[in-house]
């Protein structure tokens, strides 16, 4: 067998280690190349104890080389074959523990005069000021929210108006709609409609297959908007949707004239919760039915408007998620009371 200067002898151990690598091939290229080449120069007995020039004509080096690189490869491993991974450099934490509640508090609190939010920069300035810290870096400052609080979310709630007896009023009668129980003559209904587009494939899709998902083609084909009424009676878990072409008043007449003959006939009064969209009114049903059919169904009713600013039909069941916020503003109707 041919020896060369730089000699690579691998072990068992290290040639297995090798091998997983290699077969796996969840690593760097180039660590991979360099996997292969150690395993094609290893003159160990059983190893391929390939030349330089043999390895550049094949996979483990990039034709043209003339060997080049898996020289380079071979004298570093040379004696000790594959050499183990360098143990990675820990750093101590600069904001761990109190520090990163102070950051955590610093940052939920008021910004400096002048700025309307916090900045990495004046966060990390502000923590030397109040000698958290030494020093710090605003990269610090960014892994270690980046890990807890997560400033940059942003979540939309109904924040109600100060001192509104208007908005009192409506929240307290939708939260005391909230309460009643179950009564399958008086049930709570939700109501509230959605636009969506209607589109269509300009190509057919192809069917999923074994190891290969749906693939659908990106094009389509707008077929207009179709409006979506979301009928729903949480205590009875039911929910019905109603397709209609427009969201008109006449639309929504007759998706109450639905609810109320089809799915409703025996209850007594429908309560209806409602956003406070212009066409949710009993007047609606004067203009698409004749007076004795509107009166009919409008005394089947027993309608409450969400408060203004809340504008989502919504359900603040305990334990129940809630729509728009509605849940903290009873919280914030509680407190005021």
């Amino acid at each position: 067998m041919r020896r060369t200067k730089h000699a690579v002898v691998l072990t068992d151990e290290q040639r297995a280690q090798l091998r997983t690598l290699v077969g796996r091939g969840a690593a760097l290229a180039r660590r991979l190349t360099h996997a292969r080449i150690l395993l094609q120069a290893d003159q160990g007995e059983g190893g391929a104890a390939w030349s330089d020039a043999a390895i550049a004509r094949g996979a483990g080096g990039p034709p043209g080389d003339g060997g080049a690189r898996a020289a380079a490869v071979r004298r570093r491993g040379a004696g000790g074959g594959a050499r183990p991974a360098r143990a990675r450099r820990e750093y101590p934490r600069k904001l761990d523990g109190e520090r990163e509640a102070r950051l955590v508090a610093v940052a939920c609190g008021t910004p400096p005069t002048g700025y309307e939010r916090w900045s990495l920069r004046l966060l990390a300035d502000e923590l030397v000021r109040l000698e958290v810290v030494d020093a710090v870096s605003h990269e610090t400052v960014r892994r270690t929210l980046q890990q807890t609080t997560k400033p940059w979310r942003r979540e939309q709630w109904c924040i109600p108006p100060e001192a509104s007896a208007e908005f009192v009023w409506q929240m307290e009668a939708v939260l005391g709609v909230d309460t009643r129980p179950h009564d399958p003559a008086r049930p709570v209904v939700c109501l509230d409609e959605t636009s969506r587009q209607v589109l269509a494939d300009v190509r057919p899709p192809l069917p999923a297959t074994a190891g290969t998902p749906r693939r659908e083609d990106p094009e389509y084909v707008r077929h207009g908007v179709a409006n979506l009424f979301l009928v729903c009676e949480p205590l009875r878990g039911w929910r019905e949707v109603v397709v209609s072409d427009r969201r008109t008043r006449l639309d929504w007449a007759a998706c109450v004239k639905e609810l109320a003959d089809t799915h409703d006939p025996d209850a007594e009064k429908i309560v209806l919760v409602l956003d406070n969209l212009n066409i949710h009114s009993p007047a609606s049903l004067d203009e698409a039915f004749p007076p004795a059919e509107a009166k009919r169904l409008a005394d089947r009713l027993e309608i409450h408007h969400t408060p203004k600013p809340g504008v989502g039909s919504t359900w603040p069941r305990p334990g129940w998620p809630s729509c728009n916020g509605t849940a903290s503003t009873a919280a914030w109707v509680t407190a005021r009371r």
